[in-house]
């Protein structure tokens, strides 16, 4: 069993909590009241937003969090940690290139998109078909977590047509995508932890 080194682990932890801490804080310390069920996470980042560097630095932090797992997560199959990293990549340039201040940004519309569909997508393609394979790396696990995710997209992508709660439906998806590779991590460490040692599997033999 690979393990996972402890900064992907780190990596792993660290993603899910800049990404709901830096949109709280700051939709907290907006001078008017923000509505977080009605209004996107894009919107608290756009050009002209008071504390617009908290979301934006949150956004470059769970980007690079995402990269820096996709290169530990040695057990999941490669394809899915390219996809993991390019993800990790779109989220950075999405805080790079914000919304204008009374319209939208075609780049920052372009990178979120993709970001979204490579984090849909890469539970799919990290999965391991091995009997031992760890517990979320399993199809059977991986594409239950892939479809739940593409629903919550599929009920996003509705609500941006002047859906009331386009908020709500965006950070659903956005949590459910920073929560996976944390998931993951989490099954190979367990799966790590539950696997014999040396000693354990040579001890049969030795008693013969």
């Amino acid at each position: 069993m690979v393990r996972v080194p402890w900064w992907g682990v780190v990596s792993s932890v660290l993603a899910p909590v800049l990404l709901v801490g830096g949109w709280t804080v700051a939709a907290d310390l907006q001078p008017v009241p923000f509505d977080a069920v009605s209004r996107s996470i894009s919107s608290l980042a756009a050009q002209g937003m008071p504390y617009r560097w908290l979301i934006t630095s949150a956004l470059l932090g769970v980007g690079l969090c995402n990269f820096v797992t996709g290169l530990a997560l040695r057990p999941a199959a490669e394809t899915g940690r390219i996809l993991l990293i390019l993800g990790g990549v779109c989220s950075m340039l999405i805080a790079a290139y914000p919304q204008h201040r009374h319209s939208g940004s075609p780049a920052h519309e372009a990178f979120s998109s993709l970001c979204v569909i490579l984090m849909a997508l890469w539970p799919i393609a990290a999965a391991r078909r091995d009997p031992d394979a760890p517990y979320c790396l399993r199809p059977r696990i991986a594409y239950p977590a892939v479809f739940v995710n593409l629903g919550l997209l599929a009920w996003f992508t509705a609500e941006l047509f002047n859906g009331p709660l386009l908020g709500l439906a965006e950070r659903l998806v956005a949590v459910d995508q920073a929560l996976w590779p944390l998931a993951v991590v989490l099954s190979v460490l367990a799966a790590k932890a539950g696997a014999p040692r040396p000693a354990e599997l040579e001890a049969p033999v030795r008693s013969r």
